[in-house]
């Protein structure tokens, strides 16, 4: 486990590296829905017949609120808003198939929240074929969804399998019946067993448990006890997230607890490292920030090879150029160019009534830009980067080294011959080195607090 020293030194609000620039660093008022247009054409001439294109659709509705959320959601026990908002989902997917001078090769579908398991089965059911009605699905695609283990139904997954679906992710966040409470997030182990046993026995070759620590009174014992029961289930790959507690976003949940009341520092990094201790005993390997995986998985197979992507929707064992997102706040990704969703469900469907694609701000990539991605892409993904050619360097370079100096000196990384590479010891200050070739956040230093603690 780091020193507590290092904790201090290194315990920053920092980001977590979805995307480069992040998003309070996008330049929106340089960004036009007609950039944005030809930033996506360019990338879907370049990418769709080589590797195909990610679609992440948004499902923002819950029925209920989970204080430790801070995603885009819509609280309603009124199921009547399905359809209407998938029909304003299919209709977005149109207005970019109208754009594509070509028929799409689909690679990827994520159905994310939200709660895509809100929705009724027949309702999934329409939205997929609408989709692939239109496209066609690469040889090697992978369609997942996240499932909450309290609506997950054996329907839902026997459905979507038949669709194509093999990969679920199920919310479990920590087995406590206190921090559950404090959370709003009541769910028995005897579901989340249920629907994991559920996908295995229909099939699904990587079933996922998210896990977070760092959550309102939560313990050393509680991890441990929420592992030892993950473990009794044997999901194929688990993210054992860092709890973000960013309070101060306009619109998010996290309420119900207060500050103390939330494991801090060296405490909150111990019950990261016995966590990851306890798993990598039951055969989990560390595969990028924050995500493990068994040997039989995808995750790790794509670590091996070196091929691991990240991107909106997380860590990936493939990549794709395009990725378009569909939904209200969904953020689309061109490589060039990035786009987001109004948030506003009202406004999201105005504008497809005017036949216009629902976005409200983007950012556009310059060539600095695109180069600081790629290294961030490389540290995030292999722990290393290298510089040996023109196209990975940038005249900040000499300044970004001599700042992980520091960092080199406290042997949490190694430069050397146009390498850098993250130590073993390094890796829980990942996002501190990413930080160092960040140089939008350099350039202008937030006067108010943007991101969650790096540990």
């Amino acid at each position: 486990m780091p020193s507590n020293s290092l904790i201090q030194k290194y315990n920053v609000p920092g980001p977590r590296y979805t995307s480069y620039p992040t998003v309070p660093y996008w330049e929106s008022g340089d960004f036009s829905y007609e950039a944005w247009m030809q930033s996506f054409k360019k990338s879907f001439r370049e990418s769709n017949a080589a590797e195909g294109i990610s679609i992440y659709i948004h499902l923002p509705f819950c029925e209920s609120l989970c204080t430790f959320c801070g995603c885009t959601k819509r609280i309603t026990k009124n199921h009547n808003v399905e359809q209407p908002y998938l029909e304003a989902v299919l209709k977005e997917w149109q207005l970019y198939c109208h754009a594509m001078d070509e028929k799409p090769v689909i690679k990827e579908i994520h159905l994310g929240g939200g709660t895509p398991t809100f929705f009724a089965v027949k309702h999934l059911e329409d939205l997929i074929n609408g989709i692939l009605k239109t496209g066609t699905k690469a040889k090697d695609f992978e369609f997942s969804f996240e499932g909450h283990p309290n609506n997950t139904t054996k329907e839902h997954l026997q459905k979507l399998y038949d669709l194509g679906f093999r990969r679920v992710s199920f919310g479990v966040q920590d087995y406590s019946e206190t921090v559950q409470k404090a959370i709003h997030r009541i769910q028995p182990f005897s579901n989340v067993a249920k629907t994991t046993l559920w996908a295995k026995e229909i099939g699904y070759t990587s079933v996922g448990h998210d896990l977070v620590f760092g959550l309102p009174f939560q313990t050393i014992e509680d991890v441990v006890d929420t592992i030892e029961k993950t473990r009794s289930l044997r999901p194929d790959r688990l993210a054992f997230y860092s709890y973000a507690h960013t309070p101060w976003i306009k619109g998010n949940g996290q309420r119900g607890y207060k500050d103390e009341d939330i494991p801090k520092d060296e405490e909150k990094r111990k019950l990261y490292e016995i966590g990851k201790a306890l798993l990598h005993s039951n055969g989990y390997h560390e595969i990028g920030m924050d995500h493990f995986a068994l040997e039989t998985d995808s995750l790790y197979k794509a670590t091996e090879e070196g091929k691991l992507h990240r991107n909106f929707m997380g860590y990936s064992h493939s990549k794709t150029q395009l990725m378009i997102g569909l939904g209200v706040s969904s953020i689309s990704d061109s490589w060039y160019g990035f786009a987001q969703n109004v948030k506003d469900l009202d406004d999201y469907y105005q504008l497809l009534e005017w036949n216009q694609i629902p976005v409200n701000r983007g950012h556009i990539l310059t060539r600095e830009d695109l180069i600081i991605r790629q290294h961030i892409l490389n540290l995030m993904c292999r722990f290393e980067t290298e510089w040996n050619h023109a196209d990975a360097c940038f005249p900040e370079l000499p300044a970004v080294l001599s700042e992980l100096s520091e960092m080199k000196n406290d042997g949490l990384l190694h430069i050397e011959n146009n390498k850098l590479v993250i130590t073993e010891a390094g890796k829980p200050f990942l996002r501190n080195a990413c930080m160092a070739f960040d140089l939008r956040l350099k350039r202008r230093i937030p006067e108010t607090q943007l991101f969650s603690l790096i540990v």
